[in-house]
Parts: structure tokens; C-alpha cells; sequence
């Protein structure tokens, strides 16, 4: 008798534990569909860090998993291409924050038509898939639209499976141009 009291005190204690990690540290999450090829592709699982926008904003070039304001459509994974107070358009293939253009090797491919411009309302980030041409993100929205700072779960930082191409996740530095970048 015991023996099942120890075990059931030791589950209760694994539990609140699980609860405590995955409400305030950190959480994982499963990559579902191609919106941000080529970076993180379909299937892949990784871990999502819940600290760091407790102590710091999102920056820009930061991949962050977020549920979209006023939808039962489940959680976003995307990065972060527009801060608060910004103004951002998209053409010719290019997105311009501030009427400079973004130097964005990571695309899959070159970004067909054209989106603003627009200026990001205060709290609130734009954010784009790496596969441009086919991501529903902030230029629709109906769907994501602008992503409210308190809808963001955290940000990407391990990709655990496949154990093949386990690694930490690239945020990218937009150089010198742009305020609030960060020297990952």
C-alpha cells in the first residue's frame, strides 16, 4: 500500500511539473504544412522557448508560434518581418519595411504580388512565411492579419525531429539597416 501511495504522490508531483514547464518555459510544437519551407518543412517537431519575450520584445528575423486573434484555427508558426509602428509593403518581389528593402535570402523562391503599404498598429508584428507563395501570414487578414504581442507563445529554438536534422533554429539578422535586430 505504500508502494501505490509513493507512485501516486510521484505522479501528482510529475504532473504539476509538466504543467509548470509547459505553461511558462517550454512547449513543443509540430511544423503542419509548408508555409515555411525552406527553414522548417512539413512534420518536423521542435521546441518552442515560452522565457524570452518575458524579459525582451519579438525582434525582427525571429520565428514565433502564435494563435491569430479571433480564430479556432489552431497555432501559426512564422517569422517575424515588421515591429510595431512600422510601415511595410511588399513588391516587385521584395518587402520594404520603412521604404527599405529587406535582404531575405531565406525565401524559397521570389514572392509574387503586392501588399500595402500598411503600418503595423502599435503591439502588433507582421509576420511572413519563408515559402512567400505559399503561406497564409499577415498580408491576409481574414486569416492571420497582424499577430497581437500577447498571442505569441514563444520563440522557435530547437528542432529535435527527425533526429537527422536535429539543430538550433536560425533567426535571422537583418544587418545593420534596421533597428531592433538581433545578432543571432
Amino acid at each position: 500500500m505504500e508502494e501505490i501511495k509513493e507512485f501516486l504522490q510521484s505522479l501528482v508531483i510529475a504532473g504539476i511539473l509538466a504543467f509548470f514547464i509547459i505553461t511558462f518555459v517550454a512547449q513543443s510544437f509540430v511544423v503542419d504544412g509548408q508555409s515555411m519551407e525552406p527553414t522548417l518543412t512539413d512534420g518536423e517537431r521542435l521546441f518552442v522557448n515560452k522565457i524570452t519575450y518575458r524579459f525582451q520584445p519579438p525582434q525582427r528575423g525571429d520565428i514565433v508560434v502564435f494563435t491569430p486573434q479571433g480564430t479556432s484555427r489552431g497555432k501559426y508558426i512564422k517569422r517575424i518581418v515588421g515591429l510595431p509602428g512600422e510601415t511595410v509593403s511588399i513588391r516587385d518581389g521584395s518587402t520594404f519595411i520603412n521604404g527599405q528593402p529587406l535582404e531575405e535570402d531565406y525565401i524559397k523562391e521570389e514572392m509574387w504580388g503586392s501588399f500595402g503599404p500598411t503600418e503595423i498598429p502599435e503591439d502588433h508584428y507582421f509576420v511572413l512565411g519563408d515559402n512567400r507563395n505559399h503561406s497564409a501570414d499577415s498580408r491576409v487578414a481574414e486569416i492571420v492579419g497582424f499577430v497581437e504581442r500577447s498571442s505569441i507563445e514563444g520563440k522557435a529554438f530547437w528542432l529535435y525531429w527527425p533526429l537527422t536534422e536535429m539543430r538550433l533554429i536560425r533567426h535571422y539578422d537583418y544587418g545593420a539597416n534596421f533597428e531592433n535586430q538581433t545578432p543571432e
